[in-house]
C-alpha cells in the first residue's frame, strides 16, 4: 500500500513538474519574448477578464486549457496572458498589473475582451484572432491561417 501512495505521488510530482517546464505560456512579458526569440515564433497576446469576463472564461477553458491546443501552441508562438481581474481575492501583483496596462494601452485601444492580438518579437501587429465559441480544431486553423499570411 505505502508503494503505491509512494508511486502515485512521484507520478503526480512529475507531471506537474512536467506540465510546467513545457509550456510556451507566460504572464509577464520578458519571458514571453525570450521564448519567442529562442524559438523564433511570434507572441500571441491573449487580454482577457478571468473573473468577469464571461467569454475570456470560455475561450480559456474551451481553448486554451485544450489537449489539442496545448499541443500546438508552444511549437508555433509564446502565449502571453493578460489579466484584468476586477476581484480583490485576484488582485495581480503590482509590476503585472502595470505590464498588462501598458499592452493594453498601445494593443487593446478599443478595451475589448477577451482579444488576441499576434505581434512579432519587436512588437510589431501581425494580426489578430477572435473567439466565436469555435472548437480547438477551427482556433487552431485559424492561427495557422494567420501564421501562413505572415511568414509569405
Amino acid at each position: 500500500m505505502k508503494a503505491i501512495i509512494v508511486s502515485i505521488i512521484t507520478l503526480i510530482m512529475f507531471s506537474i513538474y512536467g506540465f510546467s517546464q513545457n509550456t510556451a505560456w507566460f504572464t509577464k512579458s520578458s519571458d514571453a519574448k525570450t521564448y519567442a526569440i529562442e524559438k523564433q515564433v511570434p507572441i500571441l497576446l491573449v487580454f482577457a477578464g478571468s473573473d468577469w469576463c464571461k467569454p475570456c472564461i470560455m475561450f480559456k477553458t474551451e481553448i486554451l486549457h485544450s489537449d489539442e491546443f496545448q499541443q500546438y501552441f508552444p511549437s508555433h508562438f509564446a502565449l502571453l496572458y493578460l489579466d484584468f481581474p476586477i476581484h480583490a481575492k485576484n488582485k495581480l501583483p503590482v509590476d503585472l498589473k502595470k505590464q498588462n496596462e501598458l499592452l493594453a494601452e498601445k494593443y487593446n485601444k478599443s478595451g475589448l475582451f477577451p482579444n488576441l492580438v499576434m505581434i512579432d518579437t519587436q512588437g510589431k501587429i501581425l494580426g489578430n484572432l477572435s473567439f466565436k465559441h469555435q472548437t480547438p480544431t477551427v482556433f487552431i486553423n485559424e492561427c495557422n491561417t494567420l501564421l501562413s499570411s505572415v511568414n509569405k
